[in-house]
């Protein structure tokens, strides 16, 4: 039989991969999980991925059940999978958290805590997720940022592995879920005054100070606002009294938010009504809900027609720190 016009595909060769330095190493890790410490000698001869992550980066967190599965299949094949978990906002930076999500999350692999950003550093990486992965003679030879590419990336551990099979086959549930791309209409959003953008209160935003926020007339899309006496920090807006709320006009299926609080309940409306079917996986139909760890929480997924939208969160109670919203 002779070749398609396309070629045989299944014995066709790869093209070469690049050479793009050599894997820094992990020396400058602050600790470590599932795994005593890692020198590049004794992981010289295996393959190896490199996961930046953070545990409250839903970017990163859509991909998680990709790396996961990868680490699984191909543990006995040469692969050795260390993810780094580099902190971006102050509580990641707390063992204990990053062990619980560890342990909620399902990881199983070597996690590299890198609190100071020294392996971060080293690999000149600026970015959550980054995937770097490593031939057997401890070069890089294939990198991603971000989202996505992942049968590309897996052809790639293939490649260096010398194996060819099947690509996994996830199912992502909860916020592992992919995003819904083509409704996707809001951005990501910083509730602190470092990073953030359109704030829609009446006269403006105060920082460093505890003041009084109102309601504007309407809030236009992507723009929140603040009702309340909260302190707008660099990092977070932190609510001073009970009853605060936040609004946010959003056009997206999905709405997290990631927050810090000790047992503090709170309420999610949609329109200004419960959001009944399209709740998000840390609220039922009613909205209610309860902020017990710092995390990233899953306050909205709608099932039907995706519009603009006012998206309303109330808190029962005061000392909530409220950092950034994303939407998928």
């Amino acid at each position: 039989m002779g070749l398609s016009l396309f070629g045989d595909r299944r014995h066709a060769q790869p093209p070469p991969l690049p050479f793009e330095g050599h894997l820094p190493g992990f020396d400058r890790a602050t600790g470590w999980l599932n795994s005593p410490p890692f020198t590049n000698n004794e992981l010289r001869g295996t393959v190896v991925l490199v996961d930046f992550w953070t545990y409250t980066c839903i970017n990163w967190l859509r991909t998680l059940a990709y790396v996961r599965a990868w680490a699984e299949k191909y543990k006995d094949r040469g692969l050795v999978t260390v993810g780094v978990h580099t902190p971006e906002f102050p509580f990641e930076r707390d063992v204990e958290n990053v062990e619980h999500a560890v342990e909620a999350m399902r990881i199983a692999y070597p996690v590299a805590i890198d609190s100071d950003y020294g392996v971060w550093r080293d690999f000149g990486n600026h970015y959550w997720p980054a995937i770097y992965v490593a031939d057997r003679e401890g070069r890089i030879r294939y990198h991603h940022f971000g989202e996505g590419e992942y049968e590309e990336t897996e052809r790639v551990v293939q490649q260096l592995l010398g194996v060819e099979d099947d690509m996994v086959r996830v199912e992502p549930e909860g916020l592992e879920a992919q995003a819904d791309w083509a409704n996707l209409m809001s951005p990501e959003s910083y509730l602190g005054y470092e990073q953030g953008r359109n704030f829609g209160s009446p006269g403006g935003a105060g920082f460093d100070e505890a003041r009084t926020y109102a309601a504007p007339d309407s809030l236009m899309l992507n723009r929140w606002a603040l009702l309340g006496n909260w302190t707008i920090a660099s990092g977070a807006s932190v609510l001073n009294e009970a009853g605060g709320r936040i609004l946010f006009r959003f056009h997206a299926r999905d709405v997290n938010l990631v927050l810090r609080g000790d047992s503090v309940p709170f309420r999610v409306l949609v329109d200004g009504q419960p959001p009944g079917d399209g709740h998000g996986g840390d609220v039922d139909e009613q909205g209610r809900g309860t902020v017990r760890e710092p995390r990233l929480y899953q306050l909205v997924r709608q099932s039907g027609a995706i519009v603009d939208r006012t998206f309303e969160i109330s808190f029962g109670a005061a000392g909530v720190e409220a950092y950034v919203f994303t939407f998928g």
